[in-house]
């Protein structure tokens, strides 16, 4: 027996010593850090930038670059004025600088606010209210000058149809007010 004990201390020493040094191989080769391998979805206005060290690794991701497209235009324009004493001429120019979000609608700057709405949301909103106020006076003020004379002629009902007509230029002035002061605020 004692010959099997020496025989199964040396197997178990070896087979001991083979892990350590295993182990110890294992542990001791240089790591190398590798990039995972990440399908990133990507289109024509995609970016992304992998950083890699030893501590692990970062992607950063842009569905939509470039948010903001930008356009610039300048104009030059000669004027000839004739005057008294002869004639001058003078040159004026015009530059303009605009930015573009992808799908071609202008940005006026603003930030959001708590309710969603951006400032120029709510600009918007004053600038039509107030249009559509004057255009309603001005609708209210044709039909009452030139359409209720008119139509208060009739018998019975003229007083009745005078103040629809001044209804309908009120309603038919805040429209138009409306389209008018969009185009001219940009909104």
């Amino acid at each position: 027996m004692n010959k099997a004990f020496k025989w199964t201390a040396l197997s178990l020493g070896t087979l001991v010593g083979i892990a350590h040094i295993g182990v110890l191989g294992h542990l001791l080769k240089p790591s190398h850090t590798q990039t995972p391998n990440i399908k990133i979805p990507e289109g024509p206005y995609s970016s992304y930038n992998i950083t890699v060290n030893r501590d692990g690794y970062q992607i950063e991701y842009r569905a939509d670059d470039p948010l903001v497209l930008e356009s610039e235009r300048s104009m030059d324009s000669d004027e000839n004025r004739t005057g008294f004493l002869g004639g001058r001429t003078r040159t004026t120019s015009e530059y303009r600088s605009d930015q573009y979000t992808r799908n071609g609608v202008r940005n006026l700057g603003g930030e959001t606010t708590e309710g969603g709405k951006s400032v120029t949301d709510i600009e918007c909103i004053v600038a039509d209210a107030g249009a559509r106020s004057q255009g309603a006076m001005a609708g209210n003020a044709i039909a009452a000058g030139v359409i209720a004379p008119a139509v208060s002629g009739i018998p019975y009902v003229g007083w009745l149809a005078a103040g629809w007509a001044t209804l309908l230029g009120n309603e038919v002035g805040a429209s138009i007010g409306s389209e008018v002061g969009s185009v001219f605020n940009d909104c």
